[in-house]
């Protein structure tokens, strides 16, 4: 387990890019695309839309950092930080990808544009690994000292 806490950052950056990947897309996206004589951006919902992703991306970035610091100074994952940093950054790369394809509208479904291929990618880290359940599971265990089933 020792092992799987020490490399679970590592998985988390991956998602991580991805996260940022679809978040700048999309930025981009919603600057240029013109609806009605305006830029997509400066709707309320869309500005909110890549606000939450960027504060959604850069929280689960500061996790993955703090586990990555624990696992190079050779400090205990007492609450099992590792698995937290995983968990958050896959729940957060599946979440930033769907609202890459939402402000994209049906642009973002097609393959004609990254983020539906990032949405796919992006999925496999809330199962690789460990599923989040059992990283929830894992976090549960450390956090209470009870073996959870």
């Amino acid at each position: 387990m020792a092992t799987f806490e020490a490399s679970r950052p590592t998985v988390g950056a991956q998602a991580i890019g991805i996260a940022r990947a679809a978040y700048e897309y999309a930025l981009q996206y919603a600057r240029d695309r013109s609806q009605f004589g305006r830029a997509i951006i400066e709707n309320q919902a869309i500005a909110f839309a890549l606000a939450d992703m960027k504060m959604e991306i850069d929280a689960a970035r500061l996790l993955v950092w703090r586990a990555s610091w624990m696992g190079r100074t050779g400090k205990p994952f007492a609450a099992a930080e590792g698995s937290m940093s995983k968990l958050k950054a896959g729940e957060v790369a599946v979440w930033a990808t769907e609202r890459a394809i939402q402000i994209l509208g049906g642009n973002g479904y097609t393959r004609e544009f990254p983020v539906e291929r990032w949405h796919r990618d992006a999925k496999i880290y809330t199962i690789f690994e460990g599923t989040s359940e059992i990283q929830r599971l894992v976090i549960a265990r450390a956090i209470s000292g009870v073996h959870i089933r």
